[in-house]
Parts: C-alpha cells; structure tokens; sequence
C-alpha cells in the first residue's frame, strides 16, 4: 500500500494527538476562539463595564450622553483567513528533537483550519516566506485543510532574505479581505518597524486573532563554549563564546528589550497577543489562548 502524502500524515497525526484531546478539554467552546459576529444588527443596549468598545454606537451615544453597544446576530459560518509568516527566522528552534518555530506553526495552523473546516467554515490564507507571498483561495472542508498544509509544507527554507517586513503581509491581508472575517496572524515578529498601523486596520475591520512564535533560546542562552551563529535573515555568521557570563546577561538584556519594544508596538496597535513557544505542548497552548480570550475578548450576549 502507497504511503499517505505528507499533508495527509501531518493531519491523521494532529487529529488524533491533538483535536481529539481538545474536543475533551474544550467541550465545545471553541466560540471563545472563533466568534464570528455577524453583520445584521440584533438590537442595541447601554454599555456594561466589560464590553468590547468597538461596538459602542456612537451616533446613539450622542443622542442619549449614555454609552450604547451594538449587539449582532452570529454567523452561523465563519470566514477565516491566515496571515503566515515564513521569512527565514522561523526556522529556528533548539529545544528536545529541535522543533522549529516553522513546525509549530504548521501544527498550529493546521489545528486551526481542521477545527473550523469541520463546523462548516471556510478557510483562506496569505503565505509571506519572505521573498513574495500568494494567496490561497478561500474554501471549506477537509480538501481545503490539505491543501493548506501542503502549501505550507512546501514553502521552501531559505538561507537568508532581506530584512522581514511584516507590514508587507499585513497590509496584503487589509487589501485582500474584503468582507468581515476571522483573521489569524502566525509571526515571531521579527520584522522591521512600522507594521502596527495595519495590524490596527485588520483588528478594525475583522475578528483577528495574534499569535507569536517564540523559542526559549531567542531569551537566554545556555553555557556550551564557542558557538558559531548565524542570523536567519542575513545570513550572517558570528562565532560567541557562550561560557562568557557577561555576554550571556547581555543576551539576556538585549532579549528584554526586544520584547518590551514588541509590546509597546501591540500596544500602540491596540492588538493583544498570544505567544506559543517551541517547547509548549500544543494541546495546553491552545486551551491556554482559548481561555485568556475568553476572558479578555467575548462579547456578552
């Protein structure tokens, strides 16, 4: 018997390892990931402390000087697109069997589109690997999910491009998606300035959904002698010496500063974000982003 295709592979294993151990864990409330509000007006009621402020009604706020929202029939369907970014620095990962970041974007992604395809959504996304980008049509079911995950298994490694710029990507997806969707962004945001204005556009028009890739090592660096590293999107190559304490604080460091200068740009996007690291189990990272979103994002009813 023929092997199955690597599409087919990557999705037996996701169904069975890690959508069947959600179904358990989330029993069903994968709304809290994918709401989908509608575009029919339900009705309209005073603000309560705790709403998303992007549905006040502001022509109603005036009239009355008391804060209204607008409340909206959900969709029955979803449309979602993924916004993935596959620029060189996302082959890098140094944790157990070395699981890239680029792998756990697949599964992620895969996850994702499997969950939704199965309710009766469709599925569509723009593929950045740094030296142009597609689009995949939007469709529905399984074949829709293959052919995804084919595309992104296929996306070649490249040894180094020019500096990522994500506004590219990001501005592609304002461009491309027209009608109100549930967005999924998949980037370590690695990227040259200036991406949060159309970050801020997506999260105006669409349901979007931010998540950042992360690898334990991008924030401390173990002591293992002379190392020689390189950077995934130049290419260039520096030969450190890990054992040094100073160097590794400053490592350190430089890695707070980064991460703090990110959430400064989510922060002036007005985007929360979710981080999935290389060494987190899938299954518990998703549950985890569920939860969170709950919390901070669902509309009362």
């Amino acid at each position: 018997m023929p092997s199955q295709p690597a599409p087919e592979r990557v999705l037996q294993r996701l169904d069975w390892h890690v959508v069947r151990r959600l179904d358990g864990l989330l029993q069903g409330e994968y709304r809290s990931l994918f709401r989908g509000p509608g575009v029919d007006l339900a009705g309209l009621r005073q603000y309560q402390p705790g709403d998303d402020v992007r549905y006040i009604d502001w022509n109603v706020t005036a009239r009355t000087t008391e804060p209204y929202i607008r409340q909206y029939h959900e969709d029955r369907e979803i449309t979602a697109w993924f916004l993935l970014d596959l620029s060189p620095s996302v082959d890098f990962g140094t944790v157990g069997d070395g699981r890239l970041k680029r792998t756990v974007l697949v599964d992620f992604v895969t996850t994702l589109a499997r969950v939704l395809t199965r309710r009766g959504n469709r599925i569509g996304a723009i593929v950045d690997g740094g030296e142009g980008r597609r689009t995949i049509p939007v469709a529905s079911g399984k074949t829709a999910v293959l052919r995804l995950t084919d595309e992104l298994l296929h996306e070649p490694m490249r040894a180094h491009t020019p500096a990522t710029d994500l506004a590219g990507l990001l501005e592609a997806g304002v461009r491309t998606i027209r009608r109100r969707s549930l967005v999924v962004i998949v980037s370590d945001f690695i990227s040259t300035p200036g991406w949060e204005r159309h970050l801020h556009l997506l999260d105006q028009r669409h349901e979007l959904l931010a998540v950042r890739l992360v690898d334990p090592r991008e924030r401390e660096l173990p002591d293992v002698g002379i190392v020689l590293v390189q950077d995934a999107e130049t290419g260039e190559q520096l030969e450190i010496d890990t054992g040094d304490r100073r160097f590794r604080e400053r490592f350190a460091a430089a890695a707070l500063a980064r991460d703090a200068e990110l959430e400064a740009a989510f922060g002036r996007s007005g985007v929360e974000v979710a981080s999935i690291s290389t060494d987190d189990d899938l299954v518990r990272s998703i549950v985890r982003l569920a939860t969170e979103r709950k919390r901070r994002r669902a509309v009362p009813a």
